[in-house]
C-alpha cells in the first residue's frame, strides 16, 4: 500500500533536460547539447545538436511527443548520454516506462557519473506497473554516492527506504534531506521516528511475554 502511494508521488515528475548536467521526484533537469562543450564541427553533429535543441524547445512547450521524435532523431545521428537522457524523459512523461528505463540505462553506461540518470531510473522502477524497489534502491544508492549533498536525492532515497521497511536508514536520510533544506522532511522524520518507537515497544512487549509463556 505504501509503495503504491510512493509511486503516485513519483508519477508527475522526472528530472528534465539543463545546460549544466543531462537527466521521487525524478530530476527536473535535462541536457541541451550533445556534449557539455560541443563545437558541432561536422554536419552530422550539427544536425544532432539542432534536433536536441528543437526537442528541448518542444518539451518546454509541452509537446512531449514531438520532443520524443526529435530526441530519437538526435540519438540516431549521434548516440550519446545527453540525447538518450532526454529521450528517456519523454518516454517517462508518456508513461512508456520500459522505454524510459532502457534509454536511461544506456545513458548511464555512457556517462556513469550522472546522478540525475540514476534518480530517474529509480523513479521509473518505482512507478512501473511491476515496481522494483530493489532496483530503485540500487540506483538511489549510486545517486547518493555521486551527489551526497543533493537534498532531493536524500529525500527520495529515504522514501524508498521507508517503503521497504528500512526505517533506521530512512530516518537518517530524511534527517540529511532536512539538513540540506527539504522542510517537508520534518513530517517524515516524526512519522518514521514514531514507527521505530512502535516497533521497539512491540519487541519489548514480546520479550516480556516470552518468560510467562514458558512458565504457563
Amino acid at each position: 500500500m505504501y509503495l503504491a502511494r510512493l509511486a503516485r508521488s513519483f508519477a508527475a515528475t522526472a528530472r528534465r533536460p539543463t545546460t549544466t548536467r543531462p537527466a521521487f521526484r525524478p530530476s527536473r533537469r535535462w541536457a541541451t547539447s550533445v556534449t557539455p562543450h560541443s563545437t558541432a564541427s561536422d554536419p552530422a553533429e550539427t544536425e544532432a545538436v539542432r534536433c536536441m535543441e528543437q526537442g528541448t524547445a518542444k518539451l518546454e512547450e509541452g509537446d512531449v511527443q514531438a520532443a520524443k521524435e526529435l530526441y530519437k532523431r538526435s540519438a540516431s545521428i549521434k548516440r550519446n548520454a545527453s540525447s538518450l537522457f532526454n529521450l528517456g524523459v519523454t518516454h517517462y512523461h508518456l508513461k512508456e516506462y520500459d522505454d524510459a528505463i532502457a534509454a536511461w540505462k544506456e545513458s548511464v553506461t555512457l556517462q556513469p557519473s550522472s546522478p540525475d540518470a540514476h534518480i530517474n531510473l529509480a523513479s521509473a522502477y518505482i512507478i512501473s506497473p511491476v515496481p522494483r524497489p530493489d532496483l530503485a534502491l540500487h540506483h538511489l544508492e549510486i545517486a547518493s554516492s555521486l551527489s551526497p549533498e543533493d537534498p532531493e536525492i536524500a529525500f527520495n532515497h529515504a522514501a524508498v527506504l521507508e517503503a521497504t521497511g528500512k526505517l533506521d536508514e530512512a530516518l537518517e536520510k530524511y534527517k540529511l534531506s532536512k539538513q540540506f533544506g527539504v522542510e517537508r522532511a520534518a513530517v517524515h522524520i516524526r512519522n518514521v521516528s514514531a514507527k521505530i518507537f512502535g516497533q521497539k515497544m512491540k519487541q519489548a512487549e514480546n520479550s516480556l511475554g516470552t518468560p510467562d509463556d514458558k512458565t504457563s
